[in-house]
């Protein structure tokens, strides 16, 4: 019951994270065990993803099943992921750019990416993230529904599939914020994000197409996380939600290729 009940805390703490749904109160005395902390939770973010995934997907067929053209329902399906989530990562991924383009010294891009307006960089970034991830939803929509209701439940789990393993590989780059909550974890937790998130690309997309799906986020991923340890030397929240971002544009780009081929 102990362990049943901390389970159930941890995916309570990643839902309120990374989502704007109702997830309830969590009060230590509602457990028999401490509150759980950000980084003990992380096993669940691809478990969370498939949720916004599902959501995004009811989104989709409703919208097509309504008669909506497929380039306006896709626009719809990723807006419900947006609100869902409140933004959560690509509020992320404009910080990043904002900093990291605009700021010479290290110390300098740390504090672009705290203050909370949005430069061109951002809004570049932010663009062209929505741009690309919606063409080729649009894409996948006009030629079957079912592969754009799969491919949208297997891109929001396994883009965050990847976020624990750098959770624990990367030092936090500040001393307070979501980057230092998350500092740390361990190897296990990061493995059971990222066996959701394989197991639910190579279920929904098939072995060949899920694999390369695979490939495409760890790449996207590695890559955010050796650029942010060059450019602030460790992880932040906006660096975690930009590797969201990154990685979705990147498993995206990869499904319009090889499905519409």
């Amino acid at each position: 019951m102990t362990n049943r009940r901390q389970v159930l805390a941890q995916v309570q703490v990643a839902m309120m994270l990374l989502t704007r749904l109702p997830a309830g109160n969590l009060t230590a005395g509602n457990l028999t065990g401490p509150i759980p902390k950000l980084r003990d939770a992380a096993w669940a973010f691809s478990l969370v993803g498939l949720g916004v995934g599902v959501i995004s997907a009811l989104g989709l067929l409703l919208a097509l099943w309504l008669g909506v053209p497929p380039a306006v329902a896709a626009g719809l399906a990723l807006s419900v992921g947006i609100l869902v989530t409140g933004g959560l990562h690509e509020d992320g991924l404009a910080d990043l750019a904002d900093g990291f383009g605009g700021g010479q010294t290290r110390a300098r891009k740390l504090e672009i990416m705290r203050d909370s307006r949005i430069g061109s960089y951002g809004t570049l970034a932010l663009i062209l993230s929505v741009g690309l991830r919606w063409q080729a939803l649009a894409a996948i929509a006009s030629d079957s529904w079912v592969w754009a209701a799969c491919a949208l439940i297997a891109v929001a789990t396994l883009s965050r599939a990847g976020l624990p393993a750098m959770m624990v590989v990367l030092p936090a780059a500040r001393d307070d914020g979501l980057g230092q909550q998350a500092a740390g974890g361990d190897w296990t937790g990061a493995g059971i994000a990222a066996t959701i998130g394989l197991v639910a690309a190579v279920i929904l997309l098939g072995p060949v197409t899920g694999f390369l799906a695979i490939c495409s986020a760890a790449i996207a991923c590695m890559a955010l996380g050796g650029l942010a340890q060059r450019q602030i030397g460790g992880q932040t929240g906006d660096v975690l939600g930009a590797a969201q971002q990154v990685s979705e544009i990147a498993i995206w780009t990869v499904l319009a290729g090889v499905i519409l081929s």
